[in-house]
């Protein structure tokens, strides 16, 4: 926001100088009756100051004219200067052209993911999909904040998303805005993950966003209970309380200890980590369809198992049956390591 704040402040000094330019000559033409090239060459020698002469004696009303318009131009090549000055000597040059180049870039994206705030919620979100392959826009309001974790101040490892210096694909802005959503290209994202402070802040931009985009999923965060109900009535799919969720996995490390050991091996908590991958019948090689589950025989080649699946009807079937046939709108829920993961993937998916 303060880029584009900048970029209106130099448009602004640009105009000034232009009707200057233009008060001036029309001055110089109408008050002393100058052929408008030496009109155009008195007014650029008396904002410049440079003080050549006259062309042609004034009058009394030309000096008054010229006296008032010297006095109008200080004001207004002191303001060019200084806006100048900060391009030149502040780098906003090369902010500016850095923000352009991100949103030409945003512009191009399409089933992107945008996170709305870069918090703790908002950082570790953005982690899991990078480490995931997805490509993510940024809506953050506070550009110091960002800076400090691009340039690694933080202490937060960043692989960044292709920018000059390794940064990550930004909109500065209030997201509850339509604009701001838009520049971030709400209309042909994926989903939208909203983890800012404020929970009615997280209901405006799921309210906004469901507008802009009826197909997008939204996940939101939510601090308190009561806020649930009027973020999915805005819109959200789905509304995360990680305070709730922090409390429960406590006291589930003190009742069911090794459940939560094997659930924090499945989300990489652990540090020798599982990996709980899914795949639609239609991501499925095309010579593997209309086989059963046995004759899949997932774990015999690959080592990882077939541990659930959710039917086109839209039922969760733990432990499917082994003759069970995957069908059109399936989709296979896959563990196993990072390893068995992978050779899953290049055995099974359609490329």
């Amino acid at each position: 926001m303060l880029q584009r704040l900048n970029i209106n402040r130099l448009l602004l000094a640009i105009v000034l100088t232009g009707l200057s330019l233009i008060f001036g000559m029309t001055g110089f033409m109408v008050i002393e009756h100058y052929h408008p090239v030496d009109a155009f060459y008195m007014t650029v020698t008396t904002i410049a100051t440079v003080g050549f002469g006259e062309i042609h004696p004034f009058s009394h009303a030309g000096r008054l004219f010229v006296s008032f318009y010297i006095l109008y131009n200080l004001v207004v090549v002191a303001y060019l200067v200084s806006v100048m000055s900060s391009f030149i000597f502040d780098g906003e040059l090369r902010k500016i052209y850095n923000m352009i180049r991100t949103d030409q870039e945003i512009k191009r994206f399409s089933g992107h993911v945008i996170v709305c705030g870069f918090g703790r919620n908002g950082r570790r979100a953005y982690q899991e999909l990078r480490a995931n392959g997805a490509r993510v826009v940024v809506i953050e309001s506070n550009q110091e904040l960002m800076k400090s974790i691009t340039s690694g101040s933080t202490g937060e490892d960043y692989d960044g998303d292709g920018l000059p210096g390794g940064g990550i694909f930004t909109v500065f802005g209030d997201a509850t805005t339509d604009l701001v959503l838009k520049q971030a290209g709400v209309e042909r994202a994926s989903a939208l993950i909203t983890s800012l402070p404020k929970d009615a802040d997280n209901v405006f931009v799921a309210l906004s966003a469901r507008a802009l985009n009826p197909r997008l999923k939204i996940i939101a965060r939510a601090s308190l209970k009561t806020s649930e109900s009027k973020l999915l009535s805005a819109g959200a799919d789905s509304v995360v309380m990680p305070d709730e969720i922090g409390g429960s996995h406590m006291a589930k490390l003190v009742v069911r200890p090794e459940v939560i050991r094997f659930l924090d091996l499945i989300s990489g908590l652990s540090a020798d980590k599982l990996r709980l991958e899914e795949m639609s019948f239609e991501q499925l090689r095309r010579d593997l369809r209309g086989r059963s589950i046995r004759e899949l025989d997932v774990r015999s080649i690959t080592g990882a198992t077939i541990i659930g699946m959710r039917t086109a009807a839209g039922s969760l079937m733990v432990s499917p049956p082994v003759d069970y046939v995957p069908a059109p709108g399936d989709v296979l829920l896959v563990l196993g390591s990072e390893e068995q993961i992978e050779t899953f993937e290049v055995r099974f998916r359609q490329l």
